[in-house]
């Protein structure tokens, strides 16, 4: 298998998965002790190594189990009034645009999503679509860190400053951005933050965070209210004692990721740094060299990338949006099984307003296709050279 898949979730070394079996084993001995007498302290150890690590303040730092379980948690607990408006962008994942279709039949909110350009210039493209959609409507932007169907580094930073300013809370969806990026949550000034480690940071799939800051953590509740809603300890805030027990369930993953961050990040003799500064030039090595074999033109800036990134494809015909797939376009299907290369091909396209919501172009649909490519240490040019033999190919039948 030539994976060029890790932004979806890759490998998780060996010795890591040893180190989940362990734990695993050491709960199973004795599960009902185990999370009556140790749990709560394992996570807390785990989660003020991983707050540190994406540089949050501990006591608003919560596990979830994805960043789609954090922003269902930031979403369903606030309350809304008929004709607020949740602002979104047509490049946001289409698993969090649904969490905002909820709002809209649960509350009467309106989903409002900001037509960022792709190809696109520079991140003022993105910076004037959200400025368009902001009305005094507004109650909550929901903003992607790295875009999912797009692979674009957003100017985070930038536009919740702008919002904080207008009085506007901001949740980030960080779903790529522990270890992708070189993280400050608290710096970034918003209100909430949510993002995965079974991705860049190739803990086992199932661990992820919610930080929610200091001023809004009355206001959210955890998706599932478990024994924390009615305890009366008084050493732990309430926002803790819920988040932190959510039932029974595999508690794992979470204690474990501390022991990925310091795996992976030894591999490479600079650790993290250097990991994120190899893997942005492999990619960025990549996407020049399948453009070139294709004959197409960069679709960003490198300035708005990093460890991803996407190439443009000749456009989907409408015969072609018909074959069968198990993925969003039959090229991928092809891609796995004739070629054994694990790589997303993405319909991406039109605007938001006409698709309600994210521009991932549907079955049945021509237009726009791109390949998103990742690189991680285990990847290698002599990759994406195979799979531009394998584009060319394909596209050619």
């Amino acid at each position: 298998m030539v994976f060029l898949n890790h932004g979806s979730f890759g490998g998780v070394p060996n010795e890591v998965m040893d180190e989940l079996r362990r734990r695993y084993d050491h709960v199973r001995l004795d599960p009902v002790r185990y999370i009556v007498e140790e749990l709560e302290g394992d996570l807390d150890v785990a989660r003020r190594a991983m707050a540190a690590f994406v540089r949050c303040d501990a006591e608003g730092f919560a596990f979830v189990c994805n960043a789609s379980a954090g922003v269902n948690t930031v979403i369903r607990s606030l309350r809304f009034q008929a004709g607020d408006e949740i602002l979104s962008s047509n490049h946001e994942y289409n698993a969090c645009n649904n969490v905002i279709r909820w709002a809209e039949s649960r509350w009467g909110v309106r989903g409002v999503y900001a037509d960022v350009p792709f190809p696109l210039r520079d991140e003022e493209d993105v910076v004037r679509a959200v400025r368009a959609k902001v009305t005094s409507r507004t109650r909550l932007v929901l903003l992607s860190h790295i875009t999912s169907p797009t692979a674009l580094v957003l100017p985070a930073a930038r536009l919740v400053r702008e919002l904080n300013e207008r009085g506007i809370d901001t949740l980030v969806d960080g779903a790529h951005g522990p270890a992708f990026l070189d993280l400050d949550v608290s710096a970034l000034g918003c209100a909430y933050y949510t993002g995965n480690f079974h991705k860049w940071l190739c803990a086992p799939m199932g661990s992820a965070f919610l930080w929610v800051r200091e001023d809004r953590r009355s206001r959210i509740r955890p998706a599932i209210i478990s024994h924390g809603a009615n305890a009366s300890r008084a050493d732990r805030s309430r926002y803790r004692l819920e988040a932190d027990f959510v039932g029974s369930m595999d508690y794992t993953p979470w204690l474990v990721t501390p022991f990925a961050m310091r795996h992976v990040g030894a591999l490479v003799p600079g650790g993290w740094p250097e990991i994120r500064a190899r893997n942005n030039a492999l990619a960025l090595r990549a996407r020049d060299l399948i453009n070139a074999r294709l004959g197409a033109e960069a679709v960003a800036p490198d300035a708005m990338l990093g460890s991803m990134a996407c190439v443009r494809l000749p456009d989907r015909t409408a015969a072609q949006s018909k074959e069968p797939s198990k993925y969003h376009d039959a090229l991928q299907d092809a891609l796995l099984n004739r070629w054994r290369i694990q790589v997303p091909i993405i319909p991406f396209g039109g605007p938001a307003s006409g698709g309600g919501g994210t521009a991932v172009l549907g079955a049945g649909a021509a237009g726009p296709r791109y390949v998103r490519i990742s690189a991680q240490v285990y990847n290698t040019v002599e990759q994406y050279e195979y799979l531009a033999d394998a584009l060319e190919a394909e596209l050619d039948r």
